[in-house]
C-alpha cells in the first residue's frame, strides 16, 4: 500500500522560491493528468521549468476495466509515478484527485492554485464508449459538458486572466465536402458577406460534448472575457516520449514514467490498435472499406503543440481554434503501413476489412486547414514509420498483457443501435 505523499502547500512552495530568487514559469493545471496525455504533457511542462499541478478522478482507468480492456503498458499506483516524476523535478508537481462534477472542489483547486494556464484533458474520450447504450450517452455527455462548464465558471471567478487550452477533436467538423478551416470562413449569403464559425457535423454523442463544449467556452471568451485555445486534435499514436528517458535506465524508458496504451474496441485509437493486433498476430481490422481519412500526430508531437499553445496565449476575450494534426491518412494507409514495418521485426502482418458499426461515409474529401501551429513553430520529429519502429518494439515486450485481452479487440457496439 503506497501512501499518500505528503507536500509543501503550493503557496508556501512558491513564496519559498520567489524568496530564493527561483522561477518557475508558469503556474499550469492539467486536468486529467493520469491520461494517456496527461502523463506526458506534465512530464514535458515540468521539465521546461514550470509548475504543475495534476488532477485526475481516475476515471479513465475505470471505464476501460468497465469494458474489459487495460493497458497495454503497466501503469500501477498513480501515486508511484507522482513520487517519481516530484522526486525528478524538485517538488515543483502537486497533485490531486479531484472530480470535475463536484463544482465547489473545481471552485476550491482554483482559488487555492490560482493557475496561469489551465490544459483541459479530463473528459470521457471514446466515441465507441459513448454509443453502447442509453447510459453510457448519458454518463459521457454529462462528465463532459458539465465538466467544462464548473471549470468555466471557476476561471471566471478566481482565475479569470487564465489561459485555458481546452482539448477538442477534428471528429467536431465531420467530412464536409470542401476544406476545413481553423474556426471561421467567410459565406456569402443573399447579397450579404460574414465571418462564421465553421459548421460542425459531430459523429457520437462523445463529438456532440466537444461541440458542446466549444459553444461554451466561445460564448465565455465574449461574455465574460476570457481567454482560450480550443485545439481540434487529430488521432493521436505513439507510446513515448523523449520525457521519459531517464540516464542510466537499463530500458532507456525509465518504466515508472510511462503512459497509458490503450488497444480495446473503445479506447484503442485505430493506429494505437493495429500496433497491439500486429504484435499478437491478429489480422488489422479495418472498417469497412478502409477508405476514410483523418488526421494523425505523434503522442510527442501532441505534447509540442499544446507546450506551443501555452507559450502563445491569446489575448484577453479571444477565442482561438487551432487544428491540430501532422498528416492525413486513409484507415487502410496506416494498416498497410504497420504491415510494412512490422515485417522489418519479423511479423507476418495480416490485413482483414469487417463491417463497418460506425456511420461515416466511407469515401469522403478531407482537407482540413493546419496554418495556425506552423506558424508559431511547430515542426513534426518523426515520420510515422519513425514513431512504428519505436512503438512495436516495447509493445512486443507487453506481448502477454496484450494477448490476454484479445477478446476485447474487435467491435461489438453497432452505432445504429439504440439500446
Amino acid at each position: 500500500m503506497v501512501s499518500k505523499p505528503k507536500t509543501l502547500g503550493r503557496k508556501a512552495f512558491r513564496s519559498k522560491a520567489i524568496s530564493q530568487g527561483e522561477d518557475f514559469g508558469l503556474k499550469v493545471m492539467v486536468l486529467g493528468a493520469d491520461g494517456y496525455l496527461g502523463r506526458p504533457l506534465s512530464l514535458h511542462l515540468l521539465r521546461l521549468g514550470h509548475e504543475v499541478i495534476g488532477v485526475d478522478n481516475l476515471s479513465r482507468r475505470r471505464r476501460v476495466r468497465e469494458v474489459g480492456g487495460r493497458s497495454a503498458i503497466s501503469l500501477g499506483n498513480p501515486y508511484i509515478w507522482y513520487n517519481r516524476v516530484n522526486a525528478l523535478h524538485g517538488g515543483r508537481f502537486d497533485w490531486r484527485i479531484a472530480d470535475l462534477l463536484d463544482g465547489e472542489e473545481v471552485e476550491y483547486l482554483f482559488e487555492y492554485y490560482k493557475p496561469d494556464a489551465v490544459v483541459h484533458l479530463a473528459e470521457q474520450p471514446s466515441a465507441p464508449y459513448s454509443q453502447m447504450d442509453r447510459k453510457h450517452a448519458v454518463d459521457t455527455q454529462t462528465n463532459n459538458t458539465i465538466g467544462t462548464l464548473n471549470v468555466l465558471f471557476a476561471i471566471k471567478k478566481y482565475a479569470p486572466d487564465c489561459h485555458l487550452v481546452k482539448l477538442g477533436t477534428m471528429g467536431e467538423w465531420g467530412t464536409p465536402n470542401v476544406d476545413i478551416p481553423e474556426g471561421k470562413f467567410e459565406i456569402k449569403y443573399r447579397g450579404r458577406k460574414d465571418t462564421l464559425p465553421f459548421p460542425k457535423q459531430a459523429g457520437s454523442f462523445y463529438h456532440l460534448t466537444k461541440v458542446f463544449d466549444s459553444h461554451n467556452i466561445t460564448y465565455t471568451c465574449r461574455t465574460w472575457g476570457l481567454r482560450s485555445t480550443d485545439i481540434m486534435q487529430g488521432v493521436v499514436y505513439g507510446v513515448v516520449t523523449d520525457d521519459m528517458k531517464v540516464e542510466g535506465s537499463i530500458d532507456m524508458y525509465e518504466p515508472a514514467l510511462l503512459t497509458r496504451f490503450d488497444f480495446d474496441q473503445y479506447f484503442g485509437t485505430s493506429l494505437n490498435r493495429f500496433c497491439a493486433q500486429a504484435v499478437i498476430d491478429f489480422p488489422l481490422t479495418i472498417y469497412g472499406s478502409g477508405e476514410q481519412k483523418r488526421g494523425f500526430i505523434a503522442l510527442r508531437d501532441s505534447i509540442q503543440c499544446i507546450t506551443i499553445a501555452l507559450n502563445n496565449p491569446p489575448e484577453k476575450g479571444e477565442y482561438r481554434v487551432w487544428n491540430q494534426f501532422d498528416e492525413c491518412y486513409s484507415i487502410l494507409e496506416l494498416a498497410s503501413l504497420v504491415q510494412r514495418v512490422g515485417s522489418e521485426f519479423g511479423m507476418d502482418v495480416k490485413i482483414k476489412a469487417i463491417p463497418n458499426p460506425r456511420v461515416e461515409a466511407s469515401k469522403h474529401w478531407y482537407n482540413p486547414v493546419r496554418e495556425q501551429l506552423p506558424a508559431h513553430g511547430f515542426k513534426p520529429t518523426h515520420t510515422i514509420e519513425e514513431e512504428l519502429r519505436i512503438t512495436l518494439p516495447i509493445l512486443m515486450k507487453n506481448k502477454d498483457r496484450i494477448e490476454s485481452r484479445r477478446h476485447v479487440i474487435l467491435p461489438s457496439t453497432d452505432w445504429r443501435e439504440a439500446k
